[in-house]
């Protein structure tokens, strides 16, 4: 991936001299708690250093255009400077920073500041219904899907439905951690993912009819 523009290098600055190696040391949640306690921007350079690149990517595989994605990776890190006391330590940090990408980035996709994640995929669940009647999606079916068209097919689902599918097969998110990020039991999820898989597989299906 080609170097991250970054507008707020002053403020995400990590430069720390001689304690940098010691900083670098520290987990993600001794990180965290460290800057809720200074309060320093500089700080917070650290977490970003750590995971800029992945969260570029998360916003790449949304926006499809490195501009783009290059300054959703921005918002998605100020937003978190703003929001980083929410974080309750319930799971680990990486698991909760990448479930507040997805939420961040299914708002963009739906130009809906105002809805959350969990919300959106309570809607989904109504209407699909009928799902529940059919066979679940073997994972190794969905792992032998044509690279050529998966990605096309995540495009095409509900973007709430793709932020799940990244978390649990992407990301490698347990069904555990998805219940206390979403705060639905292990039925919901395990239903939600259903749902998710089989609207992939049909629509990776249909493209693959279209060739």
């Amino acid at each position: 991936m080609s170097s991250i523009k970054n507008p707020y290098v002053v403020l995400f600055s990590s430069s720390f001299g001689s304690i940098d190696k010691e900083l670098g040391a520290m987990s993600d949640e001794e990180l965290v708690k460290q800057i809720l306690a200074s309060k320093n921007p500089a700080l917070f350079g650290k977490l970003y250093d750590r995971y800029s690149e992945r969260i570029y990517s998360k916003c790449y595989s949304f926006a499809q255009d490195t501009d783009e994605a290059q300054d959703l990776t921005q918002d998605v890190f100020l937003k978190l400077f703003t929001k980083l006391d929410s974080f309750r330590g319930e799971a680990k940090f990486s698991t909760w920073l990448f479930s507040f990408t997805y939420n961040f980035l299914v708002n963009y996709k739906k130009r809906d500041s105002a809805k959350k994640l969990g919300e959106r995929w309570e809607r989904l669940n109504k209407n699909d219904g009928h799902l529940a009647q059919l066979d679940d999606i073997d994972e190794e079916e969905l792992f032998d899907l044509k690279a050529k068209n998966l990605e096309k097919a995540l495009d095409l689902i509900e973007p709430a439905d793709k932020a799940l599918l990244l978390l649990k097969y992407q990301d490698d998110i347990s069904i555990k951690d998805i219940q206390l990020l979403l705060n639905v039991n292990e039925s919901a999820v395990k239903m939600r993912l259903k749902r998710a898989k089989i609207k992939l597989v049909k629509v990776h299906q249909k493209l693959q009819g279209n060739e």
